[in-house]
């Protein structure tokens, strides 16, 4: 028999989001030697890969901001407070939930900083491209850079990849999408710049504008209401959440015509604002991406499934290690969001078995890869929650790796 190899890491953890920071700093702050490896130059998730300029689930819906998540979360938003950025609470006049605004270069250098002050060693630009296992366990990971490849061997193993990547390369099954194999539909939010601010953005105008364009237009949006826009903090830019596109699976094909219809409309949609909207004469598009945003793709198998019925009546239970706030938020229909809040106190608990893997006894899931159902995946798969589960999947990792 060989004899066990040594570990280079206590934990390692996959993705750099929300879930994958909130892992990372969980585990660190355990006394565990982490590695967080994200395939980007930069971390932040969607907030910084795909334009989604909010942190949701961060408090419960409701008249006032009840708070739902803290931990290591606040470590951010008390250096994204250093940084120039107010964290605080925003009501959304479209939605009437809770969250908060980001700047995505606040953000990046954020984490930077959080993550190191923590002693957590970063790979960017860097994938999972293979792994190693026994019949119960990870064993190691080998690792795609631009230094070429390597095997890191360590004790706990956490997919925060929002895409069960490591999961699908160590064998664990994994659901597409709905049980039906139907996907949350894609978003593409854009930054518009060169507005005059000194003229109120007309939503009555812009949802005639865009009944006219519809009825030619090559991109028309299911939004009905103008969108979801606030302003980007420390900027005059808009942010503007107006088109989505449905995706039929997940491979690249359909990625790529995603990505190329979305950045056509936004083109189409800001020139709309231009010519129709007072105020935007001189606007432009600032920011698209830099990639679409995807709220779905693959669920590995977990050893419970966080279910709809759970959020809805708002259920309590003493292995809870996170809380769902989030409404469960269905972008089934592209463009048509249906809202159903969540039920009993405002919040749900998150059991520790919907971040373990079914399966493997040292593979746990943070962020969008936790455990749960069409419904409940609706809720859980924002960033704030995302934060939660990671610091929980994080110290767990640590637990299991003493």
């Amino acid at each position: 028999m060989s004899a066990k190899p040594e570990s280079d890491y206590d934990v390692i953890v996959c993705g750099g989001g929300a879930g994958g920071i909130g892992a990372a700093l969980g585990a660190a702050q355990a006394g565990a030697r982490v590695l967080l490896v994200e395939k980007y130059g930069f971390l932040g998730g969607a907030a910084t890969t795909s334009n989604v300029l909010a942190y949701c689930g961060f408090f419960q819906q409701g008249p006032d901001p009840i708070k739902a998540v803290g931990g290591v979360a606040d470590l951010v938003l008390d250096e994204l407070r250093r940084l120039g950025l107010d964290c605080a609470p925003f009501c959304s006049p479209t939605t009437q939930n809770w969250i908060i605004l980001l700047e995505p270069e606040a953000v990046k250098l954020a984490l930077d900083r959080v993550l190191a002050a923590h002693g957590v060693t970063v790979l960017l630009h860097t994938r999972v491209a293979a792994a190693t296992r026994t019949a119960e366990r990870l064993q190691s990971v080998t690792l795609a850079g631009m230094d070429g490849r390597r095997r890191v061997v360590a004790e706990s193993f956490i997919d925060a990849t929002g895409d069960a990547n490591l999961s699908l390369i160590a064998g664990l099954p994994c659901r597409t999408g709905n049980d039906m194999g139907h996907l949350q539909a894609v978003s593409g939010p854009i930054r518009v710049g060169g507005l005059d601010t000194s003229v109120p953005i007309d939503r009555t105008a812009i949802i005639e504008a865009f009944r006219e364009y519809n009825k030619t237009g090559a991109y028309p949006t299911a939004r009905e209401d103008g969108g979801i826009f606030t302003q980007v903090p420390r900027t005059g830019d808009m942010w503007w959440m107006m088109y989505d596109h449905a995706l039929p699976d997940l491979s690249s094909e359909s990625f790529t015509r995603a990505e190329q219809a979305a950045r056509a409309a936004a083109q189409d949609y800001v020139e709309v604002l231009r010519n129709r909207v007072p105020g935007f004469e001189n606007a432009y598009l600032s920011q698209t991406g830099p990639q679409i945003g995807i709220r779905e793709s693959r669920h590995p198998a977990a050893r419970y499934e966080l279910t709809g019925e759970d959020l809805l009546t708002g259920r309590q239970r003493p292995d809870g290690v996170a809380k769902a706030a989030w409404p469960i938020e269905d972008h089934a229909v592209a463009g048509k969001p249906v809202y159903r809040p969540i039920g009993g106190d405002g919040y749900a608990d998150i059991p520790l078995d919907c971040l373990r893997a079914k399966g493997l006894d040292n593979l746990y899931f943070a962020g969008r890869t936790i455990g749960a159902d069409a419904a409940a995946y609706a809720s859980i798969r924002v960033m704030g929650t995302a934060f939660a589960t990671g610091e929980a999947a994080g110290r767990a990792a640590a637990r299991n790796a003493a």
